[in-house]
């Protein structure tokens, strides 16, 4: 099992900016693929970003020229910089860990809220 917890989500308004974090403990195989994804009210859940450990990203086409993902290896932590923020932005975004060799095995954290203001 892996446990993946999730912060840095909130309200700001339009053009602001926030820092995703998520922390992934417990049985951690260390080559795998971190990422964020994020679903709306009436929406599918879509990726935002992935990254695997061998530092490799992936971005939506959302995401581009916006956003920036990152990671720590040593801390097992996803970090995920969101600038200029646009109300189309508001969502609950997903912390994702999935195992780079059986992606089958895939975890998901709780979901932080992010609200984007006009």
């Amino acid at each position: 099992q892996v446990q993946l917890v999730e912060s840095g989500g909130g309200l700001v308004q339009a053009g602001g900016s926030l820092r995703l974090s998520c922390v992934a403990s417990g049985n951690i195989f260390n080559i795998n693929i971190m990422g964020w994804y994020r679903q709306a009210p009436g929406s599918q859940r879509e990726l935002v970003a992935s990254i695997t450990s061998g530092f490799a990203s992936n971005y939506g086409d959302s995401a581009k020229g916006r956003f920036t993902i990152s990671r720590d290896n040593a801390k097992n932590t996803v970090y995920l910089q969101m600038n200029s923020l646009k109300p189309e932005d508001t969502a609950v975004y997903y912390c994702n860990w999935k195992n780079r060799f059986n992606t089958r095995q895939e975890y998901w954290g709780q979901g932080t809220q992010v609200t984007v203001s006009s």
